[in-house]
């Protein structure tokens, strides 16, 4: 199994930002994508699309406010079917710190260097959004390859 591990600190002086960013509705399509669809709830299913490349369906596994965020991935690419997505925040002084992980990877190819690639911009979109106000959520993110 292999991993997708990221760090990112956004300066606030509370986690409280980051968490709705990553447990709302508005705030996952205010970094990651304009269309999601579902409710955040832990046991329920938020849909994220990603037109014209397709989506994942991520069941909520985890709330923690404040804490951590948890998704397993139920429906998309075969690849990410099974993964987990994670998000772990701790406040470090002036900023609050997300360890990233994407978990559980069967084998290290090609398309998980893409989405670790797209993973790290989105990240940034979340800090940008978290700091700012103003994310580059999908549509409005970086391409880097035909498949976005």
């Amino acid at each position: 199994m292999a991993d997708i591990l990221h760090r990112i600190g956004t300066e606030t002086p509370t986690p409280d930002a980051v968490y709705e960013a990553l447990t709302t509705v508005d705030g996952l399509a205010g970094w990651w994508t304009d269309d999601v669809q579902g409710s955040g709830d832990v046991g329920d299913v938020l849909q994220f699309r990603f037109p014209p490349v397709g989506g994942f369906d991520m069941e909520v596994l985890e709330l923690r406010p404040r804490e951590r965020v948890a998704w397993r991935v139920v429906d998309g690419p075969a690849e990410w079917i099974g993964t987990t997505v994670e998000f772990d925040l701790r406040q470090d002084g002036d900023y609050t710190i997300a360890l990233f992980a994407h978990r559980g990877w069967r084998e290290q190819v090609e398309f998980m260097h893409h989405c670790s690639t797209k993973w790290a911009g989105f990240l940034l979109s979340l800090k940008s959004l978290v700091e700012t106000g103003k994310g580059a959520p999908a549509p409005r993110d970086v391409t880097i390859s035909d498949w976005h």
